[in-house]
């Protein structure tokens, strides 16, 4: 699987139990988180300059718990204490959950969108409908303002806090098989801070329709995203994940079959060869054979005709002697 290192433009986690945890002991990879953006916070000096007044404000709008902290934030510094009269309109549970940060959360006029869209907040909005709206909100902030503009919300949005890019320092490693984003800054961060992004051999994860937007208009192919069946950033990326491996797992089935027929193929090759070079090896040990065996004979005839000679030479001297023995014996007489 090509996909070893992920970078995602997050914060750690809090918990161990986090599923980019999970994914790194299931699947084999390193996740490191390093956002490409952070948030700075608006001094009071130029909140100032806004010329918004927070004591006008009777209610507050919150989207996320870094509008509570900045919120918060600048009226410490501004030393307006905030009222228990105030009333705090959520997003989401979670948000709400949230304020527990800063106040007493049983004793303080606290309501939610039980689903979390802006949508369902609206009808709880309406109920309070003598109320003035305050919606802290960052210099580059999504479209939940339009749902309230559309039902006609009277409410006023304040720069509380803006985003800017986290810049990695010259020679910082950068070896990432995929990024994951979450904002259409993080994409902006990414393609200054990399100028030949475009030519970067790297898997774009991307969640959110202003981060797709953003990514398309960069030029960046996004391979991984959320649907309805991978919800979340995590289980999108370990859907890519297991395909990929199981892609890789066909791509080695496919290597070891064609390694298999090729096998067969070479044995047949080899045989005749290994068959010529039994026959050569037949044919050398017939000629020693039929060499020695000539050999043998040769010797073997050799010591007859000498056998042979010797037996001639002891006949010849035996009719010498028997001829010398007659003439002795005629003489005599």
């Amino acid at each position: 699987m090509n996909i070893k290192k992920i970078l995602v433009s997050q914060p750690r986690p809090t918990s161990e139990k986090s599923p980019y945890f999970l994914l790194e002991k299931k699947y084999g990879v390193e996740i490191v988180f390093r956002p490409f953006i952070k948030v700075e916070g608006l001094t009071s000096k130029e909140f100032r300059q806004s010329k918004i007044n927070i004591p006008d404000y009777s209610a507050i709008i919150l989207t996320a718990r870094t509008a509570i902290d900045h919120f918060f934030r600048l009226c410490k510094e501004l030393r307006y204490n905030v009222p228990d009269t105030l009333k705090y309109f959520c997003v989401s549970e979670t948000i709400a959950h949230y304020l527990q940060k800063y106040v007493i959360y049983r004793k303080r006029k606290i309501f939610y969108s039980e689903t979390g869209l802006m949508e369902d907040l609206i009808p709880i909005i309406a109920k309070h409908n003598k109320e003035t709206y305050l919606m802290p909100v960052s210099d580059v902030h999504n479209d939940k303002a339009v749902v309230l503009d559309n039902n006609k919300v009277k409410y006023v949005k304040s720069i509380m806090y803006r985003t800017v890019s986290n810049d990695f320092k010259p020679g910082e490693t950068f070896d990432y098989d995929m990024l994951a984003f979450f904002s259409p800054a993080g994409i902006k961060s990414y393609t200054t801070n990399f100028p030949d992004y475009a030519d970067r051999k790297v898997v774009i994860a991307a969640m959110g329709q202003t981060t797709l937007e953003a990514a398309d208009k960069a030029g960046l192919k996004v391979d991984v995203t959320i649907t309805p069946k991978t919800p979340s950033m995590a289980s999108a990326i370990e859907e890519y994940l297991k395909h990929a491996k199981a892609e890789e797992e066909k791509e080695e089935r496919k290597a070891a079959r064609e390694s298999a027929k090729k096998a067969p193929a070479a044995s047949k090759a080899k045989a005749p060869a290994k068959k010529a070079d039994t026959a050569s090896a037949a044919d050398d040990d017939a000629a020693a054979k039929r060499s020695a065996a000539a050999k043998k004979a040769a010797a073997t005839r050799k010591a007859k005709a000498e056998a042979e000679a010797t037996a001639k030479a002891k006949r010849s001297e035996a009719a010498k002697k028997a001829a010398a023995t007659r003439k002795a014996n005629a003489t005599k007489k």
